[in-house]
């Protein structure tokens, strides 16, 4: 198998983008990705999204996509619910890996924000158990308000913790020229802003928005010949679980973290420790205490009292969103996980300005689909 590296990467602002159509938004961030990577052709694109077919009635997206930013080649729409971008970048490196494509374009594009709260609320509800869950009135912040209530009684972990989650996102988001919520926040308003399913506040929530990211992938013999600066992709994992919360074993644990995770982990001949900076699916406060737990970086019970010690924050021992998270970011849903991975190797590169970790040679990035029910875990190390 060969080896791939990244090698551009593309991105609009996360936000309202009333002027711009989903296709307009991909072939920004893609015409991006080409100049950052010298302009190469490619043998195929994969785009990852979720709710084009019901929010804008477009499916056959690749196509669609393909033909709008001028390329006759492969092109695959990949649906995941929230991780649909961390799957396609996974398809997208396997196809170059296997030698059926040597230089491949993985995009992630979503429109949500020109429709009601309550339509894209069901939109996204589709990644939940319809059946069992949806009919009865749950939504995904209902859903994360339960784990995270059992969360802090299991574990007898003060409420206010949780809330330095979002102060430090909001900080990051900052320094990031593509957040969609560049202000900075205090425990205080995180724990008064209003309830929406106790105890989760608007402030422990990630904001849905439009957006698009592309990186552009090939051979790391290619990548050779382009820059001494090479983002390898060093190991890459999927797991799934249960789509319903009543059917798993344990509520404090996502069983596909720990699966995807321990997979990259071993093909990257790495170890948790090793890692200098991660992107984690944040979509809401209790989502990133449980990421650090079943990515190993905490103890289990442990993330938000390592959080509220420092451990996560730029100069910690594992910098953690940076970029603001999906929490300041934005989670532009089918493609917050191709953000993640550009944001990864901007890292790796030295290139993320303000945001920048020094001296990060390892990365990660962990997208979640629905509550859990399909994660994907990617490890890019860099090579001089």
């Amino acid at each position: 198998m060969r080896e791939v590296a990244v090698i551009g990467v593309g991105m609009t602002k996360v936000g309202q983008h009333f002027d711009k159509a989903l296709r307009d938004l991909f072939v920004d961030a893609a015409l991006k990705a080409f100049d950052d990577a010298g302009n190469p052709n490619i043998d195929a694109l994969y785009v990852g999204n979720m709710v084009a077919g019901e929010a804008i009635g477009q499916s056959n997206l690749g196509a669609y996509l393909a033909d709008y930013l001028g390329v006759k080649v492969p092109a695959f729409h990949i649906e995941s619910a929230c991780s649909s971008g961390g799957a396609a970048f996974i398809l997208g490196v396997l196809g170059v890996m296997s030698g059926y494509f040597d230089t491949v374009l993985v995009g992630g594009v979503e429109k949500l924000t020109e429709y009601p709260t309550q339509t894209t609320t069901l939109h996204l509800a589709g990644a939940a158990e319809q059946e069992y869950e949806v009919y009865f009135g749950a939504s995904f912040t209902s859903l994360n308000a339960m784990i995270m209530r059992y969360y802090m009684h299991k574990f007898n972990v003060p409420r206010e913790y949780f809330a330095e989650w979002p102060v430090m996102m909001h900080e990051n988001a900052t320094k990031n020229p593509y957040a969609q919520l560049r202000f900075k926040t205090t425990i205080e308003k995180v724990l008064s802003s209003p309830i929406i399913a106790d105890p989760l506040t608007l402030f422990d929530c990630s904001p849905t928005g439009d957006g698009a990211a592309a990186v552009i992938i090939t051979t790391v013999e290619n990548a050779k010949k382009i820059t001494d600066t090479i983002v390898k992709v060093a190991g890459f994992g999927m797991g799934v679980d249960s789509i319903s919360l009543a059917m798993r074993n344990e509520l404090t644990t996502l069983a596909a973290s720990v699966n995807a995770s321990r997979k990259a982990y071993k093909m990257a001949k790495i170890e948790p420790k090793d890692v200098d900076v991660a992107e984690i699916h944040d979509a809401f406060s209790i989502m990133a205490i449980l990421a650090i737990e079943d990515l190993g970086f905490s103890e289990k019970g442990k993330g938000a009292i390592d959080l509220h010690d420092g451990k996560y924050a730029k100069d910690g021992d594992i910098a953690l969103n940076p970029s603001g998270g999906l929490k300041a970011r934005g989670h532009p849903v089918g493609a917050t996980g191709v953000y993640q991975i550009a944001e990864i190797t901007l890292q790796l590169r030295g290139d993320a300005g303000e945001m920048q970790v020094p001296d990060a040679e390892i990365g990660l990035a962990q997208n979640i689909g629905g509550s859990g029910s399909s994660i994907t875990v990617s490890i890019l190390k860099r090579e001089r």
